[in-house]
């Protein structure tokens, strides 16, 4: 799968774009998994020559954040072993939108009532399932880089989803915070069951 340039405006879409441009982001920040899912080792290898930045004002980079989890995260993806692309759902980006349009009005943080039930209220019946959810980065890369380096997080939940082998597809919602100014959330699902 060749690997897609995005537009430098593309960083900036969350500020000013309106909704038609946010499904090019959401698209672009599934084809950053599915670079990363496909060719691992590639991603790596992007990600120290580009390390995404926070714009925050905090850190130059996320390699400056925390440099041992971002050691690591180059680590994995060096030994990590190429994975299928997952699909686009619309059903999944549904579920991933109500909760970003919910989450964006009221600043809150955090998964709510779940994943599963959000999913179940579009139509999705999926043995397994999770979700990912960044907070103030507002491009592709960094929302990617920031999942797969998944600092603060012990387990490397974020990482975990992005590089599960069960899961087949993938649905994507950005939109803006009140308190973090950005947030995408990334639903997954393994073999969907038709009811």
């Amino acid at each position: 799968m060749p690997r897609r340039v995005l537009p430098l405006a593309l960083g900036l879409f969350l500020l000013t774009a309106p909704s038609a441009q946010a499904g090019e982001l959401e698209s672009s920040i599934l084809d950053e998994i599915n670079f990363a899912r496909t060719q691992p080792a590639a991603f790596a290898r992007d990600m120290m020559r580009h390390p995404a930045s926070y714009d925050a004002g905090y850190y130059d980079s996320q390699a400056d954040q925390d440099p041992r989890a971002f050691d690591e995260a180059v680590d994995f993806l060096m030994r990590q072993r190429p994975l299928p692309p997952l699909e686009p759902d619309s059903r999944l980006a549904a579920a991933a939108r109500d909760h970003a349009a919910a989450q964006g009005q009221t600043g809150a943080v955090g998964h709510g009532e779940g994943p599963l039930r959000r999913m179940q209220r579009h139509g999705v019946w999926a043995g397994l399932s999770a979700e990912n959810i960044s907070y103030g980065y507002r491009s592709p890369r960094e929302v990617v880089q920031q999942l797969i380096i998944d600092s603060g997080v012990p387990d490397r939940g974020h990482r975990k989803n992005i590089f599960g082998r069960a899961y087949q597809s993938a649905g994507v919602a950005c939109g803006r915070h009140r308190s973090y100014g950005s947030m995408c959330v990334i639903d997954f699902a393994g073999a969907i069951v038709q009811r």
